[in-house]
């Protein structure tokens, strides 16, 4: 059943390569405001059902529509454009560009006559450092290579990036993956932020005590196709581990 104030809805969504089928009749709808875990074991269609959404691969069959209109993600440049970012787990972060290099990498702010091409730096790290002030990270030097950071820190200078560009739904994969146990709860505490914000949060993770920290819900693929989906409230971090390996929700 669709939720009153679905924003992302997809129906029937598969995805096939020749015989091989990744994805197969994905129904989910994902309300404004809300952050839901994306669960399930190596080759359950995860990897696929993120490609679809960030728009690098293109469905097979079925339908995404974004506030009740019915659209076509042909690519990332669209996925973004719709308001859908995905940080993928190496953060395409340029390690030894500076903080605002890297938030502002392929949309620089110029100052003077377009013609000359100049880079404003300081309009560039005045913003740089607004946007992270939203995750309590305002004060870092804006021009400190992004090397020198924490892994809860590089987390927050990449959706400092998709906020920049008015992201609504921020796809996170494996956010924590590698990470200590410090650098992962800067990274929750990210996702906490986000949500008070009103940004709708697709959490892709296989640590379950993460998931449950954050999420209010929680789908669980299996081989392809949707096992189905539970409150988060009414399980508990074992029990999604069970019901991931058994394809049994409930």
């Amino acid at each position: 059943m669709a939720l009153v104030d679905t924003m992302l809805a997809l129906r029937g969504i598969g995805k096939s390569y020749g015989a091989i089928h990744a994805l197969a009749g994905i129904d989910l709808d994902i309300a404004a405001r809300d952050v839901i875990g994306i669960c399930g074991d190596n080759g359950a269609g995860k990897s696929t059902l993120i490609r679809i959404l960030s728009g690098a691969e293109q469905p097979s069959e079925g339908e995404i529509s974004i506030d009740g209109q019915a659209i076509a993600i042909a690519s990332p440049a669209t996925a973004l454009a719709r308001g859908i970012a995905t940080l993928y787990q190496d953060l395409a972060l340029a390690p030894r560009l500076s903080i605002a290099q890297n938030i502002f990498m392929g949309a620089e702010l110029l100052r003077g006559p377009p013609a000359l091409g100049l880079l404003d730096h300081r309009r560039m790290r005045d913003a740089a450092a607004a946007l992270l002030d939203r995750f309590g990270l305002g004060g870092l030097d804006m021009n400190r290579p992004v090397s020198d950071l924490s892994g809860g820190q590089r987390q927050a200078v990449a959706l400092a990036r998709a906020l920049r560009g008015k992201a609504r739904i921020v796809i996170m994969d494996e956010p924590t993956a590698a990470l200590g146990v410090a650098e992962s709860a800067e990274v929750l505490d990210l996702i906490r932020r986000l949500h008070g914000e009103g940004v709708t949060v697709l959490l892709v993770s296989h640590d379950m005590e993460d998931v449950m920290a954050v999420t209010s819900r929680v789908v669980i693929l299996k081989k392809g196709r949707k096992a189905g989906e539970i409150e988060t409230a009414r399980t508990t971090a074992r029990h999604l581990g069970e019901m991931i390996m058994s394809g049994v929700v409930g």
